[in-house]
């Protein structure tokens, strides 16, 4: 072996030790968030059967701890010497990539849902999001499919060589492929961004404190910001020219799944003890941390019954601004359909 192919060679094998070790930090950090937040999982399952908010949640958790249990797996399965084949490792590489996806996709259904709700419920931004979506998707698939028909060629010559797993070769467009999950979420980020300076502005004048409606804002800033550099990151480390080593997917799925559950943790924590649901069908606790569409319910506080909101429907503000719906709360808030009381 020459010079230059021992160099190579080296250099294929580092990059395929980074992942093995990656990816035990990826699941080591969920099952560690896991212990750490498992004490708030009585409070999610308070609602009551079937609903949305609690089995989005469930489902993003408990499936992301799987995805990360699969990396670990399959990472260090395939560095065992001789179980790595031509057809595994090409068939391997779409496969996780699709499970990494469906993590993804069912976490932006979360976020369409509260966009869908930060708008007041309108059917225009639920279409354009949901359009969007099925473009990512499409985008998503035809990339991948394009990649792992070059992918054949692709490690043809270095599949051979003795290296823990499947090689470590990204080349082609493989950087694009989740250019259109990030482009999709910057677009989510711009709705979220351009309610949450319309809320401030409106705050700040009328000298209103934080509201429900403010913090589910300003999670949505928070978790597009770390999902779009996630993103971005992603695509730095397969690009190439920015010398950064592939450290798999184990890290980003790990990120999303804990971003995720904080997320809709943070809401159910601030809601809690002090905010519960009736049993009105169109409840806002069917999305975390997302109070009802406009007209459709009025929120009325327990602790004082003759007290309400006087909210109309189609002001946007109405929960916000209301002293009622700030923290601290004396009584809790119950979401009842109008004509009631409590």
């Amino acid at each position: 072996m020459s010079g230059e192919s021992e160099n190579e060679f080296a250099t294929l094998y580092l990059g395929n030790l980074i992942p093995l070790h990656a990816v035990l930090m990826g699941l080591t950090w969920i099952i560690h968030d896991y212990c750490k937040t498992i004490r708030n999982l009585p409070d999610i399952r308070q609602p009551r059967k079937g609903n949305i908010g609690k089995i989005m949640f469930l489902w993003v958790r408990y499936y992301s701890i799987a995805l990360l249990l699969f990396d670990t797996v399959q990472i260090h399965v395939f560095s065992i010497p001789r179980i790595t084949s031509d057809n595994l490792c090409i068939a391997m590489d779409p496969i996780t990539r699709v499970a990494g996806a469906i993590s993804l996709w069912s976490i932006e259904i979360i976020m369409q849902l509260r966009i869908y709700a930060l708008f007041k419920c309108s059917k225009r931004v639920a279409v354009f999001n949901g359009i969007l979506f099925v473009g990512s998707i499409a985008g998503f698939s035809w990339i991948l499919a394009h990649n792992a028909i070059r992918r054949i060629a692709m490690i043809a010559d270095v599949i051979h060589l003795p290296l823990p797993g499947c090689p470590d070769v990204h080349s082609g467009i493989e950087w694009a492929q989740w250019v259109p999950a990030t482009a999709y979420e910057g677009v989510l980020f711009g709705f979220a961004l351009f309610k949450t300076l319309e809320s401030t502005a409106d705050r700040i004048q009328k000298g209103r404190r934080v509201s429900l409606y403010s913090l589910l804002l300003r999670d949505n800033i928070l978790y597009f910001m770390a999902i779009s550099c996630i993103l971005v990151f992603n695509n730095l480390m397969v690009v190439g020219v920015t010398k950064i080593p592939w450290f798999s997917y184990g890290p980003f799925h790990a990120a999303v799944g804990v971003l995720t559950t904080r997320l809709l943790l943070n809401l159910q924590k601030a809601a809690s003890p002090d905010v519960s649901a009736s049993s009105s069908e169109l409840s806002g606790s069917n999305i975390p941390g997302i109070s009802s569409c406009p007209g459709s319910l009025t929120w009325r506080a327990v602790s004082d019954p003759t007290l309400s909101l006087g909210s109309t429907p189609g002001d946007p503000y109405s929960t916000e601004h209301s002293p009622l719906n700030t923290f601290p709360m004396q009584g809790t808030i119950n979401f009842e359909a109008p004509g009631t009381t409590v």
